[in-house]
């Protein structure tokens, strides 16, 4: 008598099913997540983006800063006085202010890599337009015109290089774009010095507008392709506007790097009236502040990813003490020059800046980190003002770091407000969320 064949339980050939089709779904979903993941699609190329992002930064770096050297070169042959020069390096300051929120609105609906590029596109244009300029008045309006994406750029460069690494690395993300911003006071504004005087200060313009050009073309290849967020919108960008711990940050950046321009800006002549040392000397002391800046972004944006208020508040107080070193330490050339290596240190206080605005502003972060840049260009307003308030009363050059150790205290009340608001909402929050159904 032959035996049927056995057949298979079928709780064995629902199991069975049930293997192979979660299989196929984990195959599908790999595929489907390389095609679709940014952070898959470019893990192994986030360095080169990174890289090229503070290509961007490297260029809006050098131009910014060298406008200021090329001062005299410009006034002279466009027929204005220094003072009246300075009309164009405001002009670009405010381009900045009022450029970082209108392009974040503007472009709340673009794709970040090709709103990137659009940006160093533009910011090439009004570069190379700098460098025609015919007359003084030109000049000035191609400034204010350059200056707009400056902000932009830089708020989008980090948001997008912080959503592509994990959520523990993102300061030390932004601090590797802002980079540029930084190395860009080592090598590139006295490269573009010695070009503008070998080749006119146009050329240096032109070298800006090069190298913005360059990056734009970089981001379109390197950058990932990625949707508009769902939900996008200019009304969910100016509802950055709208949260309280949005403007506290933003005050920290503003009040308390004020204390690094209140320096940086008289360094030059601090060094010569009552340091005594020779003009030569200069493009060194330069270089020891970028060099300092360089190494405060690394060391805040690893002090972040770790403890981000607390790295804030290290970085302001780190900021006191150099600054008063520095102004203890102006009568003598040997020790000046490490005390301005020690102020440039806490120009860090960028990056954890930066990463903090990412936290707060909720759904609206490309308003956010650009509004970073626009509180940057305040401080770089609110330091030399009050500097040069200091001199003017006859307080002395070393005055300046005094000026500073004020300034940087003040971004530290700052910060004990936004650390207080933010104790006594958590406690509302905790209840909201343990309220919730699950």
């Amino acid at each position: 008598m032959e035996l049927a064949p056995r057949a298979r339980p079928a709780s064995f050939v629902s199991s069975d099913f049930r293997h192979r089709a979660a299989t196929r779904n984990a195959r599908e979903n790999l595929i489907v997540g390389m095609l679709d993941t940014p952070r898959a699609n470019v893990n192994a190329n986030v360095g080169l983006l990174q890289l090229v992002l503070a290509l961007g930064g490297f260029a809006i770096g050098t131009v910014e800063f060298a406008t200021m050297s090329l001062l005299p070169q410009f006034t002279r042959e466009l027929g204005v006085s220094v003072p009246v020069g300075g009309q164009a390096i405001t002009a670009y300051a405010l381009g900045v202010v009022v450029g970082a929120p209108l392009l974040a609105i503007f472009g709340a609906k673009v794709p970040r890599r090709t709103l990137l590029a659009w940006l160093m596109a533009f910011y090439a244009l009004g570069n190379l337009a700098s460098a025609w300029s015919p007359s003084f008045a030109s000049l000035v309006v191609f400034r204010f015109v350059s200056g707009l994406p400056h902000g932009a750029y830089f708020g989008v460069a980090c948001v997008l290089a912080a959503s592509l690494v994990p959520a523990n690395r993102r300061a030390g993300a932004v601090a590797r774009v802002m980079l540029g911003l930084t190395i860009a006071t080592i090598i590139g504004v006295p490269f573009a010095n010695t070009m503008g005087r070998a080749a006119g200060w146009r050329m240096a313009f032109v070298l800006v507008a090069a190298l913005a050009a360059l990056t734009a073309v970089l981001v379109l290849v390197i950058a990932p392709r990625s949707p508009v967020e769902a939900g996008a919108s200019w009304r969910r960008e100016l509802g950055a506007l709208g949260r309280r711990q949005v403007w506290l940050t933003l005050g920290i950046g503003a009040i308390g790097q004020g204390g690094l321009f209140a320096v940086y800006t008289y360094v030059a002549s601090t060094l010569t009236e009552a340091t005594r040392v020779s003009e030569s000397t200069l493009p060194f002391a330069f270089a020891l502040f970028g060099l300092g800046m360089t190494v405060g972004l690394m060391v805040c944006g690893w002090l972040a990813d770790r403890a981000l208020m607390p790295a804030i508040a290290r970085s302001l107080l780190w900021s006191m003490g150099a600054m008063s070193i520095y102004a203890l330490a102006v009568p003598h050339a040997w020790s000046v020059l490490p005390a301005i290596f020690l102020v440039g240190c806490g120009g860090g206080l960028v990056a954890p800046i930066q990463t903090r605005l990412m936290d707060v502003a909720g759904d609206a972060q490309t308003m956010a980190a650009a509004l970073n840049h626009s509180a940057f260009n305040v401080a770089n307003a609110i330091g030399p003002a009050a500097g040069g308030l200091a001199i003017a009363a006859g307080w002395g050059w070393a005055s300046t770091g005094w000026v500073g150790v004020l300034l940087a205290l003040g971004g530290l009340g700052v910060w004990s407000l936004a650390l207080l608001d933010q104790r006594r909402t958590a406690p509302s929050n905790s209840v909201a969320a343990s309220a919730s159904p699950t």
